[in-house]
């Protein structure tokens, strides 16, 4: 379970973090092993050198995402079953973020830890966070209920389950309104940064301002698979880099439903443009790395 932490403690945008994502999308669909040269050439399409993608390497191996295999005498790296569970986890995170409805129950997650077992109420808090969790209290944390396996998880995982009491519940009844609650219980004003963030990176990419909605002018659908039917390093590299900033807003957006969240959210506007860069440049950039990988 601690590998799903992965997702976060690498900086989008770094070699690490670029690396893990090439692997996430492209090394399982290579039968779950690569060799070291064709890494090598799809990282140099990113601009990064043989030499700084080696080290990276060497920090998954670390982390345990990856282990060196020879294959027919050819040195390459594959991917270990805790790996291949993490990134199981996060493409369900990643391609289908979470929306929910107001008839959606919720998940209260409430515990008494003593002091002498303050490094795991340290790691709980932190994994209830990075799985998307708000803080009600210091002992009483909410989730969406969808997220009850993955707190049941993290219970066990961390020998928690009998110091922790799991609630599951309606719409919670506040003193004020929902949105100051929610406000209060979660960081949304950073969760919106991210998702400006990525608009503002991408927006270009996707033909159209963060403004354009799943309708978009510009960005169009169809135009964007038009411009993207060439494979190329440049497509690929644009996709590598879009999953790269997106794959860790999905952990920590919960998805409230749209009383919970200020009226200028922009969510929706960030979840429209990634669908419409999936759209115009998955299959292409795959076609490059198939490409490559036949070289």
């Amino acid at each position: 379970m601690s590998a799903v932490l992965d997702d976060m403690d690498s900086r989008p945008g770094s070699t690490t973090s670029l690396l893990r994502t090439v692997i996430g999308l492209y090394l399982r669909d290579a039968g779950g092993w690569m060799s070291t040269r064709h890494i090598i050439a799809l990282m140099e399409a990113l601009g990064v050198s043989a030499a700084v993608t080696r080290t990276a390497l060497s920090r998954l191996k670390k982390k345990e995402i990856v282990f060196p295999r020879l294959y027919q005498g050819v040195p390459g790296f594959a991917i270990t079953d805790g790996a291949a569970a993490m990134l199981a986890r996060g493409d369900r995170r990643i391609y289908n973020p979470r929306l929910m409805s107001s008839a959606d129950r919720w998940c209260l997650v409430s515990f008494s830890i003593p002091e002498t077992e303050r490094e795991k109420r340290h790691q709980l808090r932190r994994r209830l966070h990075w799985i998307g969790c708000g803080t009600v209290a210091a002992g009483l944390w909410i989730c969406p209920d969808s997220l009850r396996d993955e707190v049941e998880e993290i219970l066990e995982d961390l020998e928690l389950r009998r110091m922790s009491t799991v609630f599951v519940t309606d719409a919670p009844l506040v003193g004020g309104s929902l949105r100051d609650a929610a406000s209060a219980w979660w960081d949304l004003d950073a969760v919106a940064e991210l998702h400006r963030d990525f608009i503002g990176h991408h927006g270009s990419d996707g033909g159209g301002s963060s403004g354009d909605g799943p309708e978009g002018g510009s960005g169009d659908a169809h135009q964007l698979m038009e411009a993207s039917r060439e494979a190329s390093a440049e497509t690929f590299a644009s996709y590598v880099r879009c999953i790269d900033r997106w794959r860790i807003i999905p952990y920590l957006d919960p998805g409230l439903p749209a009383e919970f969240l200020p009226e200028d959210w922009p969510g929706m506007a960030g979840i429209a443009l990634f669908e419409r860069l999936g759209a115009a440049y998955s299959r292409p950039s795959a076609d490059f790395v198939r490409r490559t990988l036949e070289s």
